[in-house]
């Protein structure tokens, strides 16, 4: 005998005026009068047109009400910047001893490949002994505002899903990121800008759009890409014949509908839909002023390294910091390119070149503009590199490093943490965390204390269990807070 599958709603609405109908019915007034107030027919659902987060969030104080994300893809090398390691100088050219590398896996060479040293000269850029490479020196110049955590390790080892591993604590696309998590738990102030913004700038992001997605969140938590140009979200302009007036009677008509729907169905990704239509209209305004750096200064164009009219990391700089003035509750900015599996130093050169004013003058027009204390800054790639060089004559490779994904360093500002600091050790060869290691779950636990959020009660119940963002793991990092 075959038998076809029913699903529950459908169920519910054949049964006429059976238990689901009545209940319905008897709810309908209230749901109604909630949309003609321009609530949530749901009272647990974020307002229509508004994120306005979860009752009784924050949990506790927070330290920081905003975050900057600024993410290398591509996994730069701690070795050449930020975690000098003299032995690789006095090893370079040999296999590194066997205890060191005995069961580790690669993506790309053989775990006996030769050592490669630094690429670049590190000098002293704190009173604590932080030393930094020649390759980042405006960096250097403000290390003691910096928190730098160089015991960082991840479980994965190729870069699409350790993107997305550490920006929704799951290796495989699905879950929400940490910018949904955030705009979820706690709204967002402004209604004229998307609460989560993702910008790049570079050659491509291997984890794709499950970096900034909203998983099994309502979509309206996800976050929305900005492009450079004068298009910066794709089909907002009007075609022709379009005026605004027609097009706001066109949205509130659809909203009217939608909501009739929302009030019958009360499924969120309708409320998602409202929101999304609302929020495009505005932006029709918002996002080209957004775009033009006219008004700023001279001198504050100078200090970023940026040109108005070309789409760089230095102008997606000044965007974020433009952004969240204006209420935007998470902005990452993407720098891909630093998968240096050839020539690491001219990889590094590179893209040090493009990244290191624009960071470094990020953190001070914050701090003159007295936005710095709220505002936490965190960047860093998904892994780092291997102390061992990568060299393949069939790639045409030579001097390059493999993935690391054992250790690695990030820096965080701002927001809580505490300045001219440095938070872990490698060994002496820079493969292995000795002292502090701090897991990528442990990261985004002690992100989210920094915005006021208990990590294992900000949760979402999917698929017959509760779900969080550091899944079952992470503790709080408080060594990290000021």
């Amino acid at each position: 005998m075959t038998t076809t599958p029913v699903a529950r709603r459908f169920f519910l609405e054949q049964c006429g005026y059976g238990l689901g109908r009545a209940a319905l019915a008897s709810l309908l007034p209230t749901l109604m009068h909630r949309v003609a107030a321009g609530q949530s027919p749901n009272p647990k659902m974020p307002a229509a047109q508004a994120v306005p987060g979860l009752t009784g969030l924050p949990h506790f104080a927070p330290r920081a009400k905003r975050i900057i994300h600024l993410f290398m893809a591509g996994a730069p090398s701690h070795l050449e910047l930020f975690d000098y390691k003299p032995k690789l100088v006095e090893l370079a050219g040999k296999p590194l001893p066997p205890e060191v590398i005995r069961g580790q896996r690669y993506a790309f060479i053989r775990s006996d490949s030769a050592v490669l040293e630094p690429q670049f000269a590190f000098r002293q850029a704190t009173s604590m002994g932080m030393q930094i490479s020649d390759a980042m020196p405006r960096l250097r110049s403000i290390a003691e505002r910096l928190c730098f955590v160089r015991s960082m390790h991840t479980d994965q080892f190729n870069h699409a899903p350790a993107q997305i591993f550490f920006n929704s604590g799951f290796a495989q696309p699905g879950r929400p990121s940490l910018g949904s998590w955030l705009v979820y738990g706690l709204g967002c102030d402004t209604q004229e800008l998307p609460a989560f913004v993702v910008m790049s700038t570079g050659a491509g992001i291997s984890g794709g759009a499950a970096n900034w997605s909203s998983g099994f969140l309502p979509t309206r938590y996800a976050g929305t890409r900005l492009r450079g140009g004068s298009e910066p979200i794709l089909n907002i302009n009007n075609p022709p014949g379009i005026d605004p007036q027609l097009q706001r009677s066109s949205i509130d008509a659809i909203a009217r509908m939608n909501s009739r729907r929302l009030a019958e169905v009360a499924d969120p990704e309708i409320q998602s839909r409202i929101a999304a239509y609302e929020l495009a209209f505005r932006l029709q305004t918002t996002a080209p002023e957004l775009m033009q750096l006219e008004g700023e200064t001279r001198e504050t164009l100078e200090l970023y390294g940026c040109q108005p009219d070309k789409p760089n990391f230095a102008r997606g700089c000044l965007l974020a910091r433009r952004m969240i003035e204006r209420g935007v509750r998470m902005v990452t900015l993407y720098n891909e390119g630093w998968d240096a599996h050839s020539d690491v130093k001219g990889n590094h050169t590179r893209n040090c070149r493009e990244t290191d004013q624009a960071c470094a003058a990020l953190v001070l027009d914050l701090e003159r503009r007295g936005l710095l204390d709220d505002t936490l800054i965190v960047w860093g790639g998904e892994f780092g590199r291997t102390p061992m060089v990568e060299s393949n004559p069939t790639l045409g490779r030579k001097l390059g490093r493999d993935h690391h994904p054992q250790a690695f360093t990030v820096w965080m500002a701002g927001g809580g943490v505490r300045p001219g600091m440095v938070w872990g050790q490698t060994d002496e060869l820079g493969f292995h965390v000795v002292e502090n290691p701090v897991h990528i779950h442990d990261l985004q636990a002690t992100i989210m204390h920094l915005m006021g959020i208990d990590h294992e009660r900000l949760t979402y119940f999917h698929q017959g269990r509760e779900f969080r963002l550091t899944d079952v793991h992470g503790q709080v990092v408080s060594a990290l807070i000021a």
